[in-house]
């Protein structure tokens, strides 16, 4: 009987991890699908930039060396884009080691407060971070951490007209984890939209393709995607949910970030 019951535990365990193998190859299918059709667009915007300046349309060389300029500077920041993406994937890889230390969630908490404060004023927005228990730490990467977390608040400050973010920790009874939940006053649907592919056409004018380059950035969905496996690869999880609050009927955003609580000794 003990042998039955072994092969049964090795064909659970087998299965197991035959449906983890899966669900990753469809994860890499996505990201990589998803990094395509991010890219695509500004690239596109560079190119049409270019085309303006060989079909010799500037008045005047004046104008052709800002054109050059303005494309050189959008390179760069294309350039950022992929970096970003490149170093996330590396990281999930691990080509890109983490340094993994028992932090203090306050000093993450405060961290994150002085990096995206400025943005939400600047937007009209009210960002409330309520400061943590002092005795709650997790075993994290400090840059990878905050990072992943500040770029989700720098998506919601993009999605949210109005209203206030908040960023809110609790224990929950009887689990060693902690919550870190982040709240938009948004529906949680504008997070899953894709971005809308705009390429410039061969007739475009000077200003839509400016347009087309100012709009060079990642969507919230992919931000939302990185953020989430920076997270997973330090061992945490993250959800997005909708919730709704006492005063209101809409519909907010509730992120969801997971990690084991560690001592701090």
């Amino acid at each position: 009987m003990n042998e039955i019951e072994d092969l049964r535990e090795e064909l659970k365990q087998t299965q197991l991890a035959y449906q983890m193998a899966a669900q990753m190859s469809q994860f890499k299918a996505g990201f990589l699908a998803r990094t395509s059709h991010e890219l695509r667009s500004p690239l596109s915007s560079l190119i049409g930039l270019h085309q303006l300046i060989l079909s010799d349309l500037c008045d005047s060389p004046e104008e052709q060396k800002e054109f050059i300029a303005q494309a050189y500077r959008s390179a760069l920041k294309l350039m950022k884009l992929i970096d970003e993406i490149v170093g996330v994937a590396k990281t999930e890889y691990g080509t890109n080691e983490l340094h993994l230390e028992k932090l203090q969630l306050a000093e993450i908490f405060t961290s994150i407060y002085d990096l995206t404060h400025l943005q939400a004023a600047n937007r009209n927005l009210t960002l409330e971070i309520t400061p943590p228990d002092s005795s709650l730490y997790i075993n994290v990467d400090r840059v990878r951490c905050i990072q992943s977390i500040t770029n989700i608040i720098d998506s919601g400050i993009s999605l949210v007209k109005s209203g206030t973010i908040k960023v809110i920790s609790s224990c929950p009874q009887e689990e060693k984890t902690i919550d870190i939940n982040i709240y938009f006053d948004c529906s949680a649907k504008l997070w899953q939209e894709e971005k809308q592919l705009v390429e410039p056409q061969h007739n475009s004018t000077l200003e839509e393709i400016r347009g087309f380059i100012h709009d060079i950035g990642l969507s919230p969905k992919m931000k939302l995607l990185l953020s989430q496996t920076l997270i997973e690869t330090m061992g945490g999880s993250l959800e997005l949910f909708d919730s709704y609050s006492e005063t209101s009927q809409e519909p907010q955003t509730r992120i969801c970030i997971t990690y084991q609580q560690t001592s701090s000794n």
